[in-house]
């Protein structure tokens, strides 16, 4: 048997394992069906798709868009649990906008009006709980949207790890269709920054590695860079922001639902020297490490120039990059090229080495 031949029998198994019914096979939750990789799929899809499958729900993208008297809208949820609840550039407060506007952002929606839910532990302190609302005014100010209502629940004490914050968001729909399944083989794959700066400085916040990094967290709002990228090119497939699992869930993630090949240059991906440090250190790929402000979209190959000029015309997306293209072979899989020369698989991972990071 060539090695060629081998290979093949590898990715038909990968394939055939791939395409089983998900099963949740454990009795109890743990921490990696929380982390957004291979256990959070299958979490979705076997308990959460099955009992509420409807057509709104079925594509999973990051907001469900519908219409409601003629108007076409958009709407998202999100659930914030970060520790630290500080780090730097950034809070668990802005990083709850941040995250939700970006969800209805990537979604082809204008953010127009946020709910904030709050679950705040007995003892939390009255001056945190008031830098955290500041921050997700001063962010939703800078997002050009309204928190318009919300909750406020108290659980005892030990249990809610000081504060969990969840929101939701309606936007309007400015370009329609948009989502992964819409991928084509000859499609260019681009992100709009350096990948992996949210995860690793939480992890430095944490204190938990002995590295000196000046690093702090790329949590963003990513609407305008969104509207003028679709002003500009009328060929954008898909967008998704790169947060649990980062670009490699992301990637996975259309390769699977689009049936396609996603190839990667390895060289073409931009990641911060320090960013690459820490992850080296922790045996982890970039790839994996979560983003707050980073955009991951696909377009027409023949628009790849047109976006990549229209992301870096913008200060959120100046070090833009294509990073790779889509394949019709083979199917559902993501191949990384890598700076050795050679070619290796990106699968999802099971769970997260890096929890509790947003």
């Amino acid at each position: 048997m060539t090695t060629t031949e081998r290979e093949q029998q590898v990715l038909d198994r990968i394939e055939r394992a791939r395409r089983r019914r998900a099963k949740v096979r454990e009795e109890r939750i743990t921490l990696s069906h929380g982390a957004g990789g291979k256990a959070t799929h299958t979490l979705i899809e076997a308990v959460f798709l099955d009992a509420f499958r409807n057509p709104l729900l079925e594509p999973l993208e990051d907001a469900a868009e519908f219409t409601v008297d003629g108007a076409r809208l958009a709407l998202t949820t999100d659930s914030f649990v970060v520790s630290p609840l500080f780090f730097p550039g950034g809070d668990i407060g802005d990083l709850a906008v941040n995250g939700t506007v970006n969800d209805l952002a990537v979604s082809g929606a204008r953010p127009l009006y946020l709910t904030a839910g709050f679950i705040l532990e007995e003892g939390f302190e009255v001056a945190k709980l008031q830098r955290i609302v500041a921050s997700m005014k001063a962010a939703a100010e800078a997002a050009g949207v309204q928190i318009v209502t919300g909750d406020t629940k108290v659980v005892q004490r030990g249990k809610a790890d000081g504060v969990y914050i969840n929101t939701a968001g309606v936007g309007a729909t400015i370009r329609p269709g948009l989502g992964v399944a819409t991928v084509r083989p000859g499609d260019a794959v681009l992100v709009s920054g350096p990948i992996g700066d949210h995860g690793v400085t939480i992890m430095l916040a944490r204190g938990e590695l002995d590295l000196d990094a000046d690093l702090v967290s790329d949590t963003a709002p990513l609407g305008d860079l969104v509207a003028g990228l679709l002003a500009a090119v009328p060929g954008v497939r898909a967008m998704r922001d790169a947060t649990r699992g980062g670009v490699a869930t992301i990637l996975n993630e259309i390769a699977k639902d689009a049936e396609v090949a996603v190839v990667v240059d390895e060289k073409a991906v931009p990641v911060r020297t320090e960013v690459r440090g820490a992850a080296e250190l922790l045996g982890i790929d970039p790839l994996y490490i979560a983003c707050e402000g980073r955009l991951v979209l696909v377009v027409e190959g023949g628009q790849a120039d047109d976006a990549l000029a229209a992301l870096r015309a913008r200060p959120l997306g100046a070090d833009a990059a294509v990073i790779g293209r889509v394949a019709a072979d083979p199917p559902g899989m993501v191949l990384l090229n890598t700076v050795f020369g050679g070619t290796r698989i990106v699968d999802l991972l099971v769970g997260d080495p890096l929890p509790r990071i947003c």
